[in-house]
């Protein structure tokens, strides 16, 4: 009896510890990318990899705009992942170029450099990262997102995106080329603050196939993330 006593007291903590584990917060990988730029499909079909290797990363692709006048019009360009990618390039003191990889907000590197970026993926899933448990539902047409406790502040966002389309380019650098991209960002807007204390808000959804919500600290640093794709994930 005392040893089977013994056993279910080694087991508990292990029981117990599997759900923080669980619950740990993927790595947010940022590419910005443009069809019209021909050094980006390598950095597109390496992200699209990432997008198959389970919950541990989370990759979005955000177009931008700049690349739209030099020849062909990037059908999923948004005016918000220009301005986004402009806010970390002020904040990492470089300008903004493509394809670009921006690492849990923290790091940036060139998104067709698979050593560089895969490097600093482990390092970041190795790290003792701040973080905030965060959680989105839906139903109907609301999302209701949810934030726990913790140390810190910062913006709640809500992203938009599509898991993945072919396009056709017919003009500029990649003419004639069918590319094909994943988890595509639709749209992105602040919903809310979290200030260290729980949070739940609600809104309508996002422009996009698919939702997930971001919580981002006043440096940069992404603190929260979670998929959301009919419920929490």
């Amino acid at each position: 009896m005392l040893a089977r006593s013994l056993a279910v007291a080694l087991l508990l903590p292990l029981f117990f510890a599997a759900p923080a584990a669980a619950r740990a917060r993927p790595v947010v990988v940022e590419l910005f990318t443009s069809e019209g730029c021909s050094s980006c499909p390598p950095a597109d079909a390496y992200l699209s990899e990432l997008a198959h290797d389970g919950p541990e990363v989370f990759p979005l692709a955000f177009h931008v705009t700049y690349w739209d006048s030099l020849g062909w019009k990037d059908p999923w360009s948004l005016e918000a992942a220009t301005q986004r990618q402009a806010a970390y390039a002020a904040r990492f003191r470089e300008f903004s170029y493509t394809p670009e990889m921006v690492i849990d907000g923290r790091q940036a590197l060139v998104g067709s450099d698979r050593r560089a970026v895969g490097a600093a993926i482990a390092a970041a899933r190795d790290a003792d990262r701040t973080h905030v448990e965060v959680s989105g539902a839906r139903a109907g047409t609301t999302l209701s997102v949810k934030v726990g406790a913790g140390a810190g502040r910062g913006t709640v966002l809500l992203i938009g995106y599509d898991p993945g389309h072919v396009t056709k380019v017919g003009r500029g650098e990649n003419a004639g080329r069918a590319l094909g991209e994943s988890n595509i960002v639709r749209s992105i807007e602040p919903i809310g603050e979290w200030r260290g204390a729980p949070l739940t808000l609600e809104s309508t959804l996002p422009a996009g196939e698919r939702a997930a919500v971001l919580i981002q600290s006043p440096d940069g640093a992404i603190v929260g993330a979670a998929r959301v794709d009919d419920g929490a994930r």
